[in-house]
């Protein structure tokens, strides 16, 4: 069980409910607590520091954003990945990547470029460190510069608010994924393509990056099935 990383931050003025929420339900984005692990009240409750109550009620709220389950006779647990929701979630983030992909081709300033190349360099580093969280960092933050980049603040809306939702993937993708340069190179690849102004190529290649991933993450659950 992960609950040695999850902890509480009290630096916030908020009922103490909201932060225990708030401290779980990142901790399952991040993959700090995994898909199908238990979240047993009395352990949580003493990992954090708080009483069953504000446990139980965070749950709750967790169950109703899908990101926890109850089974019954054995209590609460971090929903599993679906391929469904995998693949629905997915295939959305697709079009909007390939949509962005081909409107910044018309207008990315030498600054967007500059950003696109360092956060690429910055990548790279992470990867020969083998620095998961920041590989993680780089990887939304190539994404973000593209979208934020389009100034269409509808598509931005729409991008922010899939962020949270795709995280979760994101993180298993990178955790598990067997060819992590296989993203850098992805990354270089897109870049490349909207450098030469070319807005189907830079689509096509925005969103066979998010169809690796979906692949990466199908394979993954497979394998858990399967207990390989």
């Amino acid at each position: 069980m992960a609950l040695d990383k999850v902890q509480i931050s009290m630096t916030e003025y908020q009922p103490l409910r909201d932060i225990v929420f708030h401290t779980l339900r990142q901790a399952i984005l991040e993959g700090e607590l995994q898909p199908g692990e238990r979240l047993m009240e009395i352990q949580l409750g003493e990992r954090l520091g708080v009483s069953r109550t504000p446990i139980r009620e965070a749950l709750r709220k967790l169950e109703l954003e899908g990101l926890v389950i109850m089974i019954p006779r054995k209590g609460a647990q971090v929903a599993p990945f679906t391929k469904k929701d995998i693949a629905d979630v997915l295939e959305v983030r697709g079009a909007l990547e390939a949509l962005a992909a081909k409107i910044v081709c018309r207008q990315l300033t030498q600054q967007d470029f500059l950003a696109l190349e360092q956060t690429i360099k910055d990548y790279e580093v992470a990867l020969y460190e083998n620095n998961m969280d920041k590989m993680i960092i780089k990887d939304v933050e190539f994404h973000e510069i593209i979208f934020n980049a389009t100034d269409n603040e509808r598509l931005i809306q729409m991008f922010n608010t899939m962020r949270e939702q795709v995280q979760r993937y994101r993180v298993a993708y990178l955790k598990h994924a067997h060819d992590r340069e296989r993203i850098l190179t992805e990354h270089i690849n897109i870049l490349k393509a909207l450098k030469l102004h070319d807005a189907d190529l830079a689509g096509k290649l925005a969103t066979e990056h998010i169809q690796t991933q979906c692949d990466c993450i199908m394979a993954y659950i497979d394998k858990q099935q399967t207990g390989d």
